[in-house]
């Protein structure tokens, strides 16, 4: 922006002793123009100190300090103070009473330029424009296109007619909305607007601004996926000799020392750019070459999130070329900058255009440490890149419950490795020395509070401790697929073995399998669930031997019922008992069945709605039947089956149940919510962020409500879905459904799984309910449903009763509302609020 300025004045004006002239300059401009924004942020903090006022002129830069150096806590407050100076008519970027009195040379350049121009009106400038582009940076950084692109837009309608810089304001505000429309998915949107901007005039007296053009131009063709596109357009960018040397005079001028920091954070990003413009392309020669430049440059390192993409594509470059063991060294280095941080901000992704894949990382590493024979690493690293899609996952989350330990020291060790993961994202000098200040307060965390920190870091357990955990009955695998392959791990107390196939069409045949699974009389369903057999079980078969299996799903698996999986003669349920964990390292956070757990079961069934097509009379009825089977327990129906009971009993019943509506919102996981009735403090949405914030302790939840399996199939991995905030929270175990659940069905399933219950473990009194379904109705949609997440052991009690239907009226417990008929045939899904 400044430099903008610096330039046009130096075509008017006759180059006078360097250091003279720099004195005339405000340092507050040097600093913002050298790319000193540590320095810049420093200096405005002084300059405006308690001032509960500032002027724009002053605002503007601390804002943009701010803004480059990634400081989100600080830059909204900042833009906000700034919008409104401009509500109240302070606008002008310029101070020129200030600056004819603190810096007489360049107020007069400026005066000069202005009304050489006839533009002397307009000499103040204005910061409207600079503010909206800020914030539309930030947003694309943040993933938040629309708001990106809007402010974007507004940029563009706040640009001055005739104003001496409108030409490189407007190929910023195009750039910035051209990335927001590409990373948002608007692809033709995306690409009108670098046609538009392509059309921009910069040849003399423009041609200062080409680079700015072409370079904006080839990160809009890179947010779409055309990098021959993008390619062109970075070989259009020719700098001549006088903008050369232009530029070094107003750098001269305004006496810059740049530094390491302005080619990490502004000259590196452009030549990795371009390199990875060239491998995309297939010049892979001129490609690796420019990144074993950059490799050898310390200062690449400074920059982390160019750094880990540079190590990747050079990695891939290598993998290529059949050096495999130098491409998983590059890959193992790229992982450990990866792992530093928690953020999941892509603090680059304005400057190239696209927002690095950390998950192809861990899935290049993955293969590249099974093609080299290294299998107890490679489970190693998969672990990791579920732990790390659930860090991305969880973010935004502040507020999480606090389990054991010093509740008051360990929110403070959170506070301060969000505030170091902040000072982290930073671009200046300062960033040398981050890696420390990060890593030191999550190595505290871990002490302190270690199944708090799996969701703040990554972490994964040593292979040898998992392998300790299961029982000498159980056999655990543990799926993992690309493109190309479909690998199974395969662990059980003695041995680690590695399995892998071709992937094939996997997710289409999961998908397809799934639409015939939801089909009550389950005409098409078989032949799907044999291939799928023959494709996950029968290749390690042989070392299925157990009659206890653990699964460890990936992606698409997710949505899979393993346990409806058909051999040709039989379903997997016959054969053996079967549960699932979110990854294999949760074992080590696994509550026990222990003895001193509370009595009784908690149970909310038929909440109201507020619609009486949404009540479940089966549901209602199954509430209260396991309220009288199960000793000391209690049933809220109707109205009271509210999020302000669940926080007032939940702690203090063995079981939780819940007989009502879910429902998983791919699009927002975290927002995934069973549904509750509304009382005056909750909306009743008990929502997956929300269990993060609460304790149960309890020794099983059941969600007996349709989907409330099927948590995000994140960045590659982990299922962040109610069943995995529910063991965060302090579950031992969750029983979960993966689709819409008849209600009939569910409500006799659930009825004989807490008879089965007063016998044996919970894993098995699942089984044998679904059994004993499955011989009635022999259909999976309507016993394959539901799965065992968390400890399989435990769980007994003695029973009262026998599971046989009761009246609302028999309710031991809150006094239930009447519930409205529902058909019989119901699905568990709420269709609205």
């Amino acid at each position: 922006m400044l430099r903008t300025l610096l330039l046009a004045l130096l075509l008017l004006t006759p180059v006078l002793p360097g250091a003279a002239e720099a004195a005339m300059i405000p340092e507050r401009q040097k600093l913002f123009t050298a790319g000193r924004y540590a320095e810049l942020e420093a200096l405005m903090d002084k300059e405006i100190g308690d001032d509960p006022k500032p002027k724009s002129a002053k605002l503007l830069f601390r804002c943009a300090a701010y803004s480059k150096l990634k400081r989100y806590n600080k830059l909204f407050p900042c833009l906000a103070k700034l919008e409104d100076n401009i509500r109240e008519g302070d606008i002008a970027m310029n101070d020129m009473a200030e600056m004819e009195r603190d810096s007489p040379f360049l107020a007069g350049l400026a005066r000069m330029g202005a009304g050489i121009s006839g533009q002397g009106d307009a000499l103040s400038g204005t910061v409207v424009p600079f503010a909206h582009l800020m914030r539309s940076e930030a947003y694309n950084e943040l993933r938040d296109y629309p708001k990106a692109s809007a402010a974007a837009r507004a940029a563009t309608d706040a640009i001055p007619t005739g104003w001496s810089i409108e030409r490189s304001v407007r190929i910023m505000a195009l750039t910035s909305r051209g990335l927001a429309e590409g990373f948002g998915g608007n692809l033709e949107e995306a690409v009108k607007i670098a046609e538009e901007l392509t059309a921009i005039d910069t040849s003399y007296p423009h041609s200062l601004l080409a680079a700015d053009k072409w370079h904006g131009v080839a990160r809009i063709y890179v947010s779409v996926g055309d990098f021959v596109k993008a390619n062109e357009a970075l070989r259009q960018d020719t700098s001549s000799l006088i903008g050369a040397l232009a530029v070094g005079l107003a750098d001269s001028i305004a006496g810059m020392d740049v530094g390491d920091s302005m080619f990490s954070y502004v000259e590196l990003p452009k030549e990795f750019l371009l390199y990875k413009t060239q491998l995309e392309i297939g010049q892979v020669k001129e490609a690796k070459e420019g990144f074993d430049k950059l490799l050898k440059d310390k200062r690449t390192r400074s920059n982390g999130e160019i750094y880990w993409l540079l190590l990747f594509d050079r990695g891939r470059i290598a993998a290529g070329e059949g050096e495999m063991a130098a491409a998983v060294k590059l890959w193992r280095e790229a992982v450990e900058i990866i792992e530093q941080q928690r953020s999941s901000i892509n603090t680059e992704a304005n400057k190239i255009g696209f927002a690095g894949d950390k998950q192809a990382v861990y899935r290049h590493l993955i293969g590249g440490l099974y093609a080299t024979s290294q299998f107890a690493e490679a489970f190693d690293y998969l672990e990791r890149s579920k732990s790390r899609a659930l860090v991305d996952m969880l973010a935004s989350k502040k507020d999480f419950a606090v389990a054991t330990g010093d509740a008051e020291k360990i929110r403070e060790l959170l506070a301060q490795a969000e505030q170091t993961e902040i000072a982290g994202l930073a671009q200046g000098a300062e960033r040398r020395s981050r890696t420390l200040s990060v890593a030191a307060p999550a190595e505290a965390l871990r002490e302190q509070a270690p199944e708090l920190a799996t969701l703040v870091s990554v972490s994964a357990i040593p292979l040898t401790e998992i392998q300790a955990k299961l029982r000498p009955d159980e056999t655990l695998v543990e799926y993992f697929y690309d493109t190309q392959w479909l690998y199974a791990f395969v662990l059980n107390r003695e041995s680690l073995s590695v399995m892998r196939t071709e992937a094939g069409e996997l997710e289409g045949e999961v998908r397809a399998w799934r639409t015939a699974l939801e089909d009550p009389e389950g005409r098409t369903q078989l032949p799907h669930a044999q291939s799928l057999y023959q494709k996950l079980v029968a290749p390690i078969l042989a070392k299925l031997d157990r009659p206890r299996l653990t699964f460890v799903a990936h992606g698409v698996l997710h949505y899979v019922p393993l346990a409806a999986l058909h051999s040709g003669n039989e379903y997997l349920i016959d054969k053996y008992t079967v549960r699932l964990l979110p990854s294999a390292s949760v074992m080590k956070y696994l509550r026990a069945g222990e003895a001193n757990y509370p009595a009784g079961a908690l149970t909310l069934g038929n909440p109201d709605l507020g619609d009486p097509r949404l009540d479940l009379e089966f549901a209602q009825e199954e509430a209260i039947a396991i309220a009288r089977m199960v000793p000391q327990s209690r049933a809220f129906l109707r109205k009271e089956a509210n999020e302000a009971t669940l926080r007032k009993y939940g702690q203090g019943f063995r079981y939780l149940h819940f007989a009502t509506h879910g429902e998983f919102k791919a699009d927002n996981p975290l927002n995934s919510a069973l549904y509750l009735s509304k009382d005056e403090q909750g909306d009743g949405l008990l929502t997956v962020s929300k269990l993060y914030s609460m304790r149960f302790d309890t020794d099983l939840v059941t969600l007996s409500a349709c989907e409330t399996g099927l948590g995000k199939i994140a960045n590659g991995d982990d299922v962040v879905g109610l069943t995995r905030g529910f063991l965060y929270a302090g579950a031992a175990t969750i029983i979960a459904s993966l689709w819409k659940v008849d209600d009939q069905a569910t409500s006799d399933l659930m009825r004989a799984f807490y008879l089965n219950l007063s016998q044996t473990g919970k894993l098995d009194a699942l089984r044998q309910a679904q059994l004993e379904l499955k011989s009635k109705r022999p259909q999976p949609f309507f016993w394959a449903p539901f799965q065992l997440l968390g400890n399989p052991d435990g769980g007994q009690y003695v029973a009262l009763k026998p599971p046989e239907p009761a009246p609302a009226t028999a309710a031991p417990a809150a006094p239930p509302t009447p519930a409205a008929k529902s058909k019989p045939e119901a699905s568990r899904k709420a269709k609205g609020r």
